[in-house]
């Protein structure tokens, strides 16, 4: 597994203290979102997701405790499995899920076959990928998934840096769906939606990208 210093610190005592501050029931999460954007995280994921059938075979890259494969389990997706860097995480999400499979595993170096998957979904986790990584972070998810690729990030239009919990080189926002679409020609963008912040100028956005396939990566 290639090692970097945002993968060093995820997987060590930074990493467990943001799952710490960060262990929320559903309800707390929904009602975060309805806080942040006025709309809740159940409401996001119907309106990208609802039409999809729901024994697809998904994987969340960076899946923490399991709680947006949660969401994803409530609106009846059955085959549902994630990654996640740190270990401990990894051990407190099978307590936190039933009926999801959440192992060790980088975003670099994502431990499944090609195609594997149906979808392969990232939830504030690209923000973390420094950009000397992220296409390689980005080719893992394209060459995992035999179809769609579902993000919700940050957004700016250019690559910015921001300071994370007072620290540098561990964050940062972009349009990651234009990087997709900018990487690899055969994805096609079917829904974007940018979200913004009720209290202040900071924009989010969700996208869902179609692979048709043709691509070699």
């Amino acid at each position: 597994m290639k090692e970097t210093k945002q993968l060093k610190a995820w997987r060590g005592k930074f990493g467990e203290d943001y799952t710490d501050r960060n262990s929320l029931k559903l309800k707390d999460v929904d009602g975060h979102y309805l806080k942040n954007y006025g709309i809740t995280r159940t409401e996001l994921n119907k309106e990208f997701l609802n039409n999809l059938n729901r024994s697809i075979k998904i994987l969340e890259v960076g899946a923490n405790i399991g709680n947006q494969l949660l969401f994803l389990q409530k609106l009846g997706f059955s085959n549902l499995y994630g990654i996640e860097i740190n270990k401990k995480t990894v051990e407190f999400s099978k307590k936190n899920t039933k009926g999801i499979n959440i192992i060790e595993g980088s975003a670099l170096d994502v431990p499944f076959k090609d195609n594997y998957f149906d979808l392969v979904f990232t939830s504030g986790v690209l923000i973390h990928i420094s950009p000397q990584d992220i296409k390689t972070a980005m080719k893992e998810i394209y060459r995992c998934t035999k179809k769609y690729i579902w993000g919700f990030e940050y957004y700016s239009q250019n690559y910015t840096e921001v300071l994370y919990r007072g620290r540098k080189n561990m964050l940062w926002k972009a349009d990651f769906p234009k990087l997709y679409l900018n990487f690899f020609k055969d994805l096609k963008l079917l829904k974007e939606r940018k979200i913004k912040y009720l209290d202040n100028d900071n924009v989010d956005v969700m996208f869902l990208l179609k692979k048709n396939g043709k691509e070699k990566t």
